[in-house]
């Protein structure tokens, strides 16, 4: 999976549209191959980007979970140690 796409599910505050989208927006650049499309291509890739950060955003609210939330500092403290373990 792209590197650059988070784990949006069970965060305390939830997700944000903003996330959502820029989640889309990887996932399309990834499968398309491209971080900006033709002018021929760009209304099927922004069309891409919308129905995927619609449907994501459904697949999160639908989502259930006994585990407690996680919280985003400590996640993103964990992202930046395996990244250091990497380098």
């Amino acid at each position: 999976m792209c590197r650059n796409i988070r784990t949006l599910h069970n965060f305390e505050p939830a997700a944000t549209s903003e996330e959502v989208q820029a989640a889309a927006l990887q996932y399309v650049r990834k499968i398309a191959g491209t971080t900006k499309p033709s002018q021929a291509n760009t209304e099927a890739f922004d069309e891409a980007v919308e129905q995927i950060a619609h449907i994501t955003q459904h697949l999160l609210d639908a989502l259930v979970t006994n585990a407690p939330p996680k919280n985003r500092e400590v996640e993103a403290e964990k992202r930046r140690a395996r990244y250091e373990a990497r380098a």
